[in-house]
């Protein structure tokens, strides 16, 4: 796609910022002319971040989302204030690069899935009429009599001549597609979830449990299902059976490297502003990060990482720091800098409306599962849109976010009274919205707490 073209296509899902949308455009399409240059120079041209400056609730988490879904990229979102300095408690930033690793561990697995989706589902029905004839034999586990498991096997179909067998398989097969034994009881080995590990011994200890748990054999467990709920379990378990899990690993690193996209939210919160106490480890956040997004080498568990090539996208509102308060060494690695301005009235009336899946859309959706018709007039979203631009410039500016709570308010009643036989319609004009909104808007102290 070219530039125009991603523009376009965030447009869809983003009104407005279109300096931000064209920057962040500009870095995907780079990317694409990247790929095509000789392979010295492609690895000396490294992607240029970008440093996303202003109010919360005006559309920087959602331009760097949607834009890692255009192109089916690794994206991970992360709160910088979820760091700490080596040394203190917390999370280690490399973890970022192994989150995104594992993102993009996902996404090439469902890919595959798909591909070899029409010889899982063949797999998966055999399996079926294996188990509802009780011939399934589930893998030798040399360990089962050492830790005490898999031992509950589900004993052999009684002994049948070839040719039976062959027929019960046939009718089963059969009436299987027909979808006749949907409700039929049989028992399925199922993979135990292992704990979550101890977090408050930070990433180490949950890198040294992952070890572990590769080494040791998978824990399984036997659980009743109806076909139907058994079905999409077995089909997944085929599809894993067929997958070259090492060619995962190696896609899902090559992905992560190439065309990585990480989001580092409130980097502002990191930002030092000469103040002393909570703000002794915001620059050594800073430090930390700093190598991961210069380029450095992460271990992950399956394989290293570089990080040269991974596009970092940096946002912050800078309402008490500034860029400025960042250490220079990591201001230097966001040469592109973009201030997204605050919502106006048409801006925010046009999110309402005007997106693919907008608000409006979304609460008529809602309210015709229960038989209403819900009918919202252009002028109680232009209603709707004033409110929400007086109280964030009243009150606090969360942007956007604020149509979600007026949006709630306005339809509170009708959400409740629906599915009622008696009410079928409603039509939101502009009287009904300042009905609903006017009396807390009108007082300062009120709406502060309620919208």
């Amino acid at each position: 796609m070219t530039a125009a073209e991603i523009v376009l296509e965030l447009n869809r899902f983003v009104i407005g910022q279109e300096e931000a949308k064209r920057k962040v455009a500009i870095a995907l399409r780079n990317r694409e002319r990247r790929e095509r240059l000789q392979p010295g120079l492609r690895e000396e041209v490294t992607p240029k971040n970008i440093l996303m400056i202003g109010p919360t609730g005006v559309g920087k988490t959602e331009i760097a989302r949607r834009l890692a879904r255009l192109v089916g990229a690794p994206f991970t979102k992360v709160e910088v204030t979820r760091f700490t300095e080596v040394g203190y408690v917390g999370r280690d930033v490399e973890s970022i690069i192994r989150d995104l690793a594992e993102v993009a561990v996902r996404l090439v697995r469902e890919e595959m899935r798909r591909q070899i989706e029409p010889d899982a589902n063949v797999q998966a029905e055999d399996r079926l009429v294996e188990l509802m004839l009780g011939e399934t034999q589930e893998p030798s586990n040399p360990f089962a009599s050492i830790f005490g498991f898999g031992q509950n096997q589900q004993p052999k179909a009684e002994r049948m001549s070839e040719s039976e067998r062959q027929d019960k398989r046939r009718d089963l097969r059969d009436r299987l597609r027909r979808g006749e034994l949907e409700d039929e009881i049989i028992e399925v080995e199922v993979e135990e979830q292992g704990s979550s590990g101890m977090p408050f011994l930070g990433d180490g200890q949950n890198q040294m449990q992952e070890m572990l748990q590769q080494m040791m054999p998978k824990r399984t467990r036997r659980r009743r299902l109806t076909v139907r709920e058994a079905r999409p379990i077995v089909r997944l378990q085929e599809a894993d059976r067929l997958i070259d899990q090492d060619k995962v690993a190696q896609e899902a690193v090559r992905r992560t490297e190439q065309s990585g996209i990480v989001f580092l939210d409130e980097i502002d919160k990191v930002a030092a502003h000469g103040a002393q106490g909570p703000d002794v480890s915001r620059e050594g956040v800073q430090r930390d990060l700093l190598p991961i997004v210069e380029g450095t080498t992460v271990s992950t568990k399956y394989g290293p990482v570089r990080t040269e090539h991974i596009l970092f996208i940096a946002a912050g509102a800078f309402h008490i720091a500034s860029p400025q308060d960042l250490i220079p060494e990591l201001q230097g690695r966001f040469p592109i800098r973009v201030e997204l301005r605050s919502l106006g009235v048409e801006d925010l009336r046009r999110i309402l409306v005007e997106p693919e899946h907008a608000l409006v859309r979304q609460y008529e959706a809602l309210l015709e599962t229960d038989g209403v018709a819900l009918e919202v007039s252009d002028d109680a979203v232009l209603a709707i849109a004033e409110f929400a631009h007086r109280l964030n410039e009243e009150t606090e500016d969360i942007g956007a976010r604020r149509l979600h709570t007026l949006l709630e308010r306005c339809l509170e009643d009708a959400l409740y009274r629906a599915p009622d036989p008696a009410f079928s319609a409603l039509k939101v004009d502009r009287a009904y919205v300042e009905r609903q909104l006017g009396e807390v808007a009108a007082n300062p102290e009120l709406s502060r707490y309620i919208l």
